[in-house]
């Protein structure tokens, strides 16, 4: 257990539960693991310009959503750098919620409520009032399916229902995840003996489909293998979109949103460093921060994320560099306890699910 943003998080589980962070992982990538992922964050927005607050607020086009419908998108400062990546549902006609980032919750809440006072609109912070349950992994949905009464094979990648869940009623179930791989998000009320029956339940559930519980470790390293960004590494308020190679999500032809005209500026005056994916070709691992330089030893860029994969059985990372160095196949260095340590810019994700439906909607 370690110290996480003001939580106690479990960073592997015992190996008597089938954990440890190589156990875990593969247990999501071929089968089924559970994160209790309550740290996250809810923004609530409700009323009858909620849609038009949405839109001031985020990158992406939240006009394009269906009722039930979520979305990959980010809150930009003015200066097109990120206040928080987030995950945008639709759950009625006039009322959005935002799943946000743990150690960002307060900072979030403030600024989407400092932004949002001129539209007729609630803003209500909801962290605290869900217990999140992440199911990940290919055999995610058989075993959620045992404890609701919701169709879950009707509900699309990035789309939520409503059913009953181990005899809570009218629960959000979103088929969304931070895994790379299929699973279901679940949000139940945040009361202690209700969360851990409701684990337990998951649990005795998924034991034909050998479950594992998992921990802060794995979630970590299946989210690299995914690409997929972690606040304070890959995207910061250092870091604008175009940098961070997630402008598939940001929707320049909307009218207005916060963070608009610096990216277009941005993008005029061109992009100097991007985020690639590395893999290293002789031995060592890249860790966060860790320099990375050129073949001649000049230090041209940083380590974001990195770790050995224990899916693709190699040490990946993923780091800023400038466009120059950023084709796939050029050679570099990652500075390893002061020594130089051969890696080579490689396609990404790096890890792509068999029936991958898309990242987090466009």
């Amino acid at each position: 257990m370690v110290e996480f943003n003001g939580w106690d998080m479990p960073v592997e589980y015992p190996a008597s539960l089938g954990g440890g962070i190589i156990a875990e992982h593969m247990a999501v990538r071929t089968g089924v693991g559970i994160f209790d992922v309550s740290h996250m964050g809810d923004i609530r927005l409700a009323g009858p310009q909620a849609l038009a607050a949405v839109q001031h607020i985020s990158m992406n086009d939240a006009s394009r959503l269906g009722l039930g419908q979520a979305q990959y998108s980010a809150l930009l400062y003015a200066a097109g750098t990120f206040v928080d990546d987030v995950i945008v549902h639709r759950l009625a006609e006039d009322e959005y919620l935002l799943v946000i980032n743990a150690g960002t919750r307060e900072k979030d809440f403030n600024w989407v409520r400092d932004n949002t006072r001129q539209f007729d609109c609630a803003v209500e912070n909801l962290s605290d009032d869900y217990t999140q349950i992440a199911i990940q992994g290919p055999k995610a949905v058989n075993l959620l399916q045992k404890l609701t009464d919701a169709d879950l094979s009707a509900v699309k990648f990035y789309w939520v229902t409503r059913g009953r869940l181990c005899g809570l009623e009218n629960i959000l179930m979103g088929r969304t995840g931070y895994t790379a791989e299929d699973g279901f998000e679940v949000y139940i009320p945040a009361d202690e003996a209700i969360s851990a029956r409701v684990w337990n339940e998951i649990l005795t559930a998924g034991k034909q489909f050998s479950v594992v519980p998992c921990g802060l470790g794995a979630r970590n390293t299946l989210r690299l293998e995914g690409k997929l960004p972690l606040y304070g590494h890959e995207i910061s308020d250092t870091i604008n979109v175009w940098e961070g190679g997630l402008d598939r999500f940001c929707k320049m032809e909307k009218v207005e949103f916060v963070g608009r005209a610096a990216l277009g500026q941005a993008k005029a005056a061109g992009v100097k460093r991007v985020l690639v994916g590395l893999e290293m070709t002789e031995r060592g691992i890249a860790r966060d921060g860790y320099k990375v330089l050129d073949a001649g030893g000049r230090e041209i860029g940083y380590v974001t994320s990195g770790s050995p994969a224990p899916f693709l059985k190699k040490n990946i990372a993923l780091a800023y560099v400038p466009i120059e160095h950023s084709v796939v196949g050029t050679k570099v260095r990652v500075e390893v306890r002061g020594q130089g340590v051969g890696a080579v810019v490689v396609p990404t994700p790096f890890y792509k699910r068999p029936t991958k439906r898309g990242f987090a909607g466009s």
